[in-house]
């Protein structure tokens, strides 16, 4: 598919309902993602990421049991997307649709033919304080394996709920101790024709220049 590059970024999205769970996804198609992702930045040139790829309906059947379980206790805890912006009709509608399309995903996620993990080696054990700098070297290569899959008629979602597993999920899947895991990415080829901008907060909302 030809897609420009201001479309890539603008429509982008999280699928969740529209991911088919029964086309299965050539690897091939994967590792592809995979090689862009790996041009994106990382501090120092350190290149500590590393990219679990699991197609195994065993594994992704277990791990989508512990996503399932965090998602429950999630939303039962009230912070899910659907208790905000209850005062804006508008946006909690959004926040509604969202909600929705988040409890989907939970109930299937282990269907979803491709799990993608993104970890990073920590020798030393995670950092106290602000963590952004070791994150930063991981999270745009997630970033650019999304646009990559969209470029090629995949869907993705960013997701984080099964950190709540993690050891859990490291023991299923045999990581080394020093390798933490990141965020996964569902992916799978999705249904429907496309996808269109989301509705943001105005920029000049947000925007500050030179002071708060």
């Amino acid at each position: 598919m030809t897609i420009s590059a201001d479309e890539l970024l603008t429509t982008t999205r999280s699928v969740r309902k529209r991911l088919d769970l029964t086309r299965p996804v050539p690897m091939e198609l994967v590792r592809e993602c995979l090689e862009l992702a790996l041009q994106a930045p990382t501090g120092g040139n350190a290149q500590l990421w590393h990219w679990i790829v699991v197609t195994d309906p065993g594994k992704r059947k277990a791990i989508g049991e512990y996503y399932a379980r965090s998602w429950n206790a999630y939303y039962g805890s009230g912070s899910s997307a659907r208790s905000l912006f209850r005062d804006d009709p508008v946006r909690a509608a959004a926040q509604e649709r969202v909600s929705d399309s988040a409890a989907y995903l939970a109930e299937h996620l282990g269907e979803v033919p491709v799990h993608v993990i993104g970890c990073m080696t920590v020798p030393a054990g995670l950092p106290e304080g602000n963590q952004a700098g070791l994150w930063g070297s991981l999270l745009p290569a997630a970033w650019s394996f999304m646009l990559a899959a969209r470029a090629r008629g995949l869907g993705t979602a960013w997701t984080t709920l099964h950190l709540a597993y993690e050891s859990e999920v490291a023991e299923l899947l045999e990581l080394p101790a020093d390798v933490r895991q990141g965020v996964l990415l569902p992916t799978a080829y999705y249904t429907g024709e496309t996808f269109r901008p989301a509705r943001r907060q105005p920029l000049d909302e947000v925007l500050h220049v030179d002071r708060w």
